[in-house]
């Protein structure tokens, strides 16, 4: 059960690990990492290169929901569009960090951050930024300039980071982005895009020698979860989606 997908048009759960050495590059390295991801879940069997140095496993994507997987050249990534359950995308993501580690050699030492991300995208034909402003309001000290005559808000994207440990290695970044162009509000010629709410735990540095990255990984899983739970949904996805359908 999912209990996030009637909040926004798409919604998606993404971890991101971050190496401070190059990955192995090899064929066979590649390939075996990438077989191990298939035999845990078998419809993950579109493979190809990008860019020719990242290396990309995934659904299809026809049906709007599906896995994907990547391993760059410092960083490897797993994901999944419109989950069906946060369960089942939160054992992918614990499934590549149980094989990376001997798969692709990668220690906890070598760790240069590691990253939780629930996203959210809405739909929207119009300024990215007005609807903020509509939405969410600005900040009280900059509302003075929002009303400034004959002006108009070309960039409001509010974001917010805060640390839960005093060596600020344990963080959780707020963002919202839209996806508005000066050109676009100068001519009032605007497509319809998507206009994105991430919500990113995030564990900076190498682990310590008793720490593993799944428990490192349910540790920001949680902390991502509270805020979305107890803070984003009211005060933001509600804001948000209301605006976009009154307008």
């Amino acid at each position: 059960m999912n209990p996030y997908s009637s909040l926004s048009d798409d919604f998606y759960i993404n971890m991101n690990l971050s190496t401070e050495m190059e990955l192995p590059r090899s064929r066979d390295t590649v390939l075996h990492f990438f077989e191990q991801m298939q035999k845990q879940y078998p419809d993950m069997r579109n493979f190809y290169s990008r860019d020719k140095r990242d290396f990309v496993l995934e659904e299809d994507k026809d049906n709007g929901n599906y896995r994907w997987c990547t391993v760059e050249s410092r960083r490897i990534c797993s994901g999944q569009v419109n989950p069906e359950s946060i369960e089942g995308v939160v054992a992918q993501h614990r499934h590549v960090l149980e094989i990376a580690p001997y798969a692709l050699s990668i220690s906890t030492l070598d760790c240069e951050s590691l990253d939780f991300l629930m996203g959210f995208d809405f739909s929207y034909k119009g300024n990215h930024n007005q609807l903020i402003t509509e939405a969410l309001g600005i900040c009280p000290a900059m509302e003075p300039l929002g009303s400034i005559p004959g002006t108009t808000i070309i960039s409001n994207e509010p974001n917010l980071t805060f640390a839960f440990d005093e060596e600020c290695r344990l963080q959780c970044r707020i963002s919202i982005e839209p996806r508005t162009s000066a050109y676009q509000i100068r001519t009032g010629e605007y497509q319809e895009d998507q206009l994105s709410v991430y919500v990113t735990a995030r564990q900076y540095g190498s682990l310590a020698a008793n720490q593993t990255y799944v428990e490192t990984l349910d540790r920001l899983h949680e902390i991502c979860r509270d805020i979305v739970d107890n803070h984003v949904v009211d005060s933001v996805l509600h804001p948000l989606a209301r605006t976009i359908a009154m307008g």
